[in-house]
């Protein structure tokens, strides 16, 4: 039986091997480290990007050579850098301009004096 290191966050998701976070569902995705230190420094250097992350190192045996059956968290994952861009883009698109205000700017008979 051997050992394997994993890195789990505070919403259960788990550090997988495409370098984000996966829910658990498919345990071929999770990163195994062979070394605990390998795993303390993968959680140094999620936690200098992300301040508020909480992680634990859970120690496995694996079996015949696989994980065992994960936790699958029921929190949704978080969205990629790419993702997050897409959704902003589409929440500020501008609707196009009209051709004509629909009311005056400003109205052109107005009396100016032009006295202090």
């Amino acid at each position: 039986m051997s050992t394997v290191f994993i890195v789990s966050n505070h919403d259960g998701h788990y550090w997988g091997r495409g370098k984000r976070w996966v829910d658990g569902q498919d345990s071929s995705r999770v990163l195994t480290l062979t070394h605990r230190d390998e795993a303390v420094n993968s959680v140094f250097e999620l936690s200098s990007k992300d301040v508020l992350l909480r992680c634990d190192i859970l120690t496995l045996n694996l079996i015949d050579g696989k994980l065992p059956k994960l936790q699958v968290s029921s929190i949704p994952l978080p969205e990629t850098e790419e993702e997050a861009k897409l959704n902003s883009q589409e929440s500020l698109e501008i609707a196009p301009l009209e051709k004509e205000p629909s009311a005056p700017i400003s109205n052109t008979n107005e009396n100016h004096t032009g006295e202090l």
